[in-house]
């Protein structure tokens, strides 16, 4: 059962501005990057489910933060119907983030209370999560609209939450653009977690990296 409710994620997203993404089908890696993105000051951490059996690493990495790091916040991604969506929320999963609108997920996740995120790419499917309880929209793919959809989104709409994923890097100016454009948070995955840092195993350069992001992110909000 998630520890967390809709509204508490909805706001750890809002106040931090960063869900870090990653998958990796090793239970050791998966803990080992969820602890080096916690001493960074990530609070939240997306675990895009895309590999078989990765609902026994998601399993382990929860009950690691459960038990090893108070106040993160684990959720599950590339969730694509509401049968996977179950079998993670009886996991523990604390919000739910898919590739596209699905309403079966949306009947799921607020059955129980627990935030969703569909993939998102005109207005109207926007607006649709928005009147099934949708409280951060994922942009998906973020590169193929950009910030000046966002813009244009929260012109007649600013009571819209943005999370894109996808085309989101490191870069200030990256950063810069998509905040001023409007954006709650950002997804960010292999331009923060990259190969090269899982293959070398070099977590202590993570741990940096999420924490010059997030100092960047803050910079951008005062």
């Amino acid at each position: 059962m998630a520890q967390y409710t809709r509204l508490e994620v909805a706001r750890t997203m809002q106040e931090t501005g960063l869900v870090p993404l990653f998958y990796h089908p090793d239970i050791a890696v998966g803990i080992k990057v969820l602890n080096a993105c916690y001493k960074g000051g990530a609070r939240l951490l997306e675990f895009t489910a895309r590999g078989d059996f990765a609902y026994e690493v998601f399993a382990e990495m929860n009950r690691y933060a459960l038990k090893e790091l108070p106040g993160m916040i684990l959720g599950v991604g590339s969730i694509t119907d509401a049968a996977a969506a179950s079998l993670f929320l009886q996991m523990g999963a604390n919000f739910i983030v898919t590739p596209s609108l699905r309403e079966d997920i949306a009947l799921v996740c607020n059955r129980r209370k627990v935030l969703w995120s569909p993939g998102c790419g005109s207005l109207t499917e926007i607006n649709r999560a928005e009147e099934l309880g949708c409280e951060i929209i994922k942009l998906f793919p973020g590169e193929t609209y950009g910030p000046g959809f966002v813009k244009a989104v929260k012109g007649p709409q600013p009571w819209t939450s943005i999370m894109p994923t996808g085309g989101v890097s490191t870069d200030e100016d990256n950063l810069k653009a998509w905040f001023e454009a409007g954006v709650t948070c950002v997804g960010m995955g292999s331009k923060l977690i990259s190969k090269e840092i899982i293959q070398k195993e070099d977590f202590a350069t993570l741990e940096v990296q999420v924490k010059k992001t997030l100092s960047v992110i803050a910079g951008i909000l005062k």
